[in-house]
């Protein structure tokens, strides 16, 4: 692929080596390309195997290494949803160009960033001891977390995953529900065993939970526990109390890295109760080998409803002065 000089004020002239790759490159109906238009204001024709990019000369250079970024995620082998137009797009007006080239591979698939914050986010969980992921839904908290475990077990840094949630959603009363100890608690690990699964083949995953070298479990199981060689991920910290974050953090073993992921915009905890990750916040905010990464409703890369729906709740909570923080 070869482009011509974007700041010569013509528009710019994408010549790609491989036709083959343009269909997927262009999206069905086109798919791709007007999504590219859409968000940088610009114009694209194409014709045979050139693209020509019509616009401001930032939105030229932005469209110009997004199509690359795209067209070189192809010819790697991988595929391109219209997902991976937003982030590219994202990614190329980013000022870090480095931020592009992280990524973490597992057996099922390689892990990009989709927005600077994740390029950060990536970054910590791979030199921190304890990483603090903070911010709302969809921006990939957990998911990251649990690529980066299973990267370093599957290349031999750490013995064991730890993955771990709080029940608070049980109200503590799992008595009440059906079934044995393991099946009430399952529901709340849910969305911790649809990330393993989409990042290790199903064979290896149960393979891997009935050797221990993956654990999930919920957070009271962690008590009296020293944790070494392992990747440890605590998900929805903030509805933890201020004595269990404690209790967790306190787990931490030698060769051991911890990911702290929560949303404190969505704390369940009794009204009156101070949130575990808010109080850790307070207190670790200054200590080495500790790392915090704040997302904000501008990272979420699910669909581009999630991102409409969370502005509209922070927009209503600001006018409400009324934001959950569980007490912070």
């Amino acid at each position: 692929m070869t482009s011509t000089d974007v700041t010569s004020g013509q528009p710019v002239q994408i010549q790609f080596d491989d036709n083959t790759l343009l269909p997927a490159l262009f999206g069905d109906h086109d798919e791709h390309l007007m999504q590219i238009e859409r968000l940088l204001d610009v114009t694209l024709r194409y014709r045979g195997n050139q693209l020509e990019i019509q616009g401001s000369e930032t939105s030229r250079e932005i469209a110009d290494r997004a199509i690359e970024s795209l067209y070189s995620q192809l010819k790697s082998g991988q595929e391109v949803m219209l997902a991976d137009v937003d982030a590219a797009v994202r990614m190329a007006a980013s000022s870090n160009t480095d931020d592009s080239r992280i990524a973490i591979r597992t057996r099922k698939r390689t892990i990009t960033p989709r927005s600077p914050m994740q390029a950060r986010y990536l970054e910590a969980l791979g030199q921190a001891d304890l990483t603090f992921g903070l911010g709302p839904a969809g921006t990939g908290k957990t998911y990251l977390a649990v690529a980066m475990a299973v990267s370093d077990l599957i290349q031999g840094k750490v013995d064991r995953l730890i993955l771990s949630r709080p029940a608070v959603e049980a109200g503590e009363r799992l008595g009440f529900l059906p079934g044995d100890l393991q099946e009430k608690i399952d529901p709340y690990l849910r969305p911790l065993y649809d990330a393993l699964y989409d990042m290790l083949p199903g064979d290896q995953v149960a393979k891997r939970l009935a050797s221990g070298e993956i654990e999930v479990a919920p957070l009271a199981f962690m008590r009296g526990r020293t944790l070494s060689r392992a990747f440890i991920i605590l998900d929805e910290a903030q509805n933890t109390s201020a004595m269990q974050m404690k209790m967790f953090l306190t787990r931490l073993g030698e060769g051991s890295r911890m990911a702290v992921t929560g949303d404190m915009s969505q704390v369940d905890l009794p009204p009156g109760t101070r949130s575990g990750l808010a109080d850790a916040l307070d207190v670790l905010d200054n200590v080495s080998g500790v790392r915090i990464v704040r997302f904000g409703e501008a990272d979420v890369v699910r669909h581009s409803m999630v991102t409409r729906i969370v502005t509209a709740y922070n927009a209503r909570d600001k006018e409400n002065g009324s934001g959950q923080d569980g007490g912070q």
